[in-house]
């Protein structure tokens, strides 16, 4: 637990008003936040950490003038606290894994999951994602570069790291909204499978696809990707793995090793959890796997390496790309903001839409300090 010491300790400084009392936590730092609080409520919730912290702003309970800046200045305040329980779930993880690894999500449960998330509506996306549909990491080769070249750059970069050419059988676990498998068909030349379990992606992609004439290029399935058949030059799974339950990692790299002829390349682009909080993690219901993502569990670097190595596949090149998550967080977070009225005609509430505007500040919160990142790892079956 913090005491009033540890905070103010903190790098940073946050100001809690409530009524006429003012409060100043912290010291001087690179973070100025300040916190209005309305309801006596939110301090009860805040007992059940980032959950209750997420219900109070969804609520109304408190407003803040930078929600990321308190997110991280939160997220400094415990730090020393999660490396304690980081220290002491890694030794039990061997005693009680095993146990865990009882209860495994059924496919049933996949597709709830996926649906709970991806399945919001194509309309709401539309509005919160650029052009491209593009709901993944952009990299951003300038200033000021829009959010559709930037995740234009982001496939071409994916492409290039994967060595795709023409004629090039290429599979990939995770459609998104198309904008991989259309670039892949249409630029590149290849031969494209694409999966996804979202009803709605399906419906969009495969319409996608007929409109761009790439029909006889692409063939868009509704299929669990432990079902995929076939084998390919390439595979390419762009932040698919978070929504694999850590109890099917080695289903879904053997998947991926099957999947690949000898001497194949698979590009997978994630997100990823700091190597010594990933066995907490993997356990625990943040606010993300509670309200936005269930099921979902982040990877590290290390077990995408150990785990792909184990399935037979060869770790040929690691790129962090995380650096250029936070902007595109603040984009996504600025179109949701900008069209909020059409948001509101969607049927989202103002509970729903504050939701999603912590969802999209937690997030850049956490890359900002380091906590999660994302990278593009280049795996390869061996030819021999």
């Amino acid at each position: 637990m913090l005491t009033r010491t540890d905070m103010g300790s903190v790098p940073g400084a946050v100001v809690v008003r409530q009524g006429a009392r003012e409060r100043r936590l912290g010291h001087g730092g690179d973070l100025r936040v300040a916190v209005t609080v309305h309801d006596l409520r939110a301090w009860l919730a805040l007992a059940h950490g980032s959950v209750g912290l997420a219900e109070g702003y969804r609520r109304g309970w408190w407003d803040c003038d930078d929600l990321t800046g308190l997110v991280r200045w939160l997220s400094r305040a415990t730090e020393p606290a999660r490396r304690r329980l980081d220290a002491l779930v890694a030794v039990a993880a061997p005693i009680v894994d095993p146990v865990a690894r009882l209860r495994r999500r059924d496919r049933a449960e996949d597709r709830r999951n996926v649906h709970a998330h991806y399945d919001l509506g194509n309309d709401f996306y539309t509005l919160m994602l650029d052009e491209t549909m593009t709901y993944s990491c952009a990299l951003f080769e300038y200033a000021g570069q829009s959010l559709a070249d930037a995740q234009r750059a982001k496939l071409r970069a994916v492409c290039g790291r994967a060595g795709l050419s023409a004629g090039d059988r290429v599979v990939e676990i995770g459609s998104g909204w198309g904008a991989f498998a259309v670039t892949a068909a249409a630029s590149y030349g290849c031969e494209v499978t694409t999966t996804t379990i979202s009803a709605a992606q399906h419906t969009y992609v495969s319409k996608l696809v007929a409109e761009a004439g790439l029909s006889d290029r692409v063939t868009v399935l509704d299929d669990d990707y432990r079902d995929l058949a076939g084998t390919f030059d390439h595979l390419v799974s762009i932040e698919m793995i978070e929504a694999v339950d850590w109890r099917d990692h080695d289903t879904y790299f053997g998947t991926c090793a099957r999947l690949l002829r000898p001497g194949g390349t698979a590009l997978i682009q994630a997100i990823v959890i700091d190597d010594t909080s990933f066995e907490r993690a993997k356990r625990h219901d943040d606010f993300i796997r509670r309200r936005i993502f269930p099921g979902g569990c982040l990877p590290s670097k290390r077990l995408i390496t150990t785990l792909a190595r184990r399935s037979g596949l060869e770790v040929t090149t690691v790129a962090d790309i995380g650096e250029h998550y936070p902007e595109t967080l603040r984009r996504w977070r600025a179109n949701v903001r900008r069209y909020d009225e059409e948001v509101a005609r969607l049927g989202w509430d103002a509970r729903a839409r504050r939701e999603w505007d912590m969802y999209l500040a937690y997030c850049e919160a956490a890359f900002l300090e380091g906590h999660i990142t994302a990278v593009q790892v280049v795996l390869r079956r061996p030819a021999g």
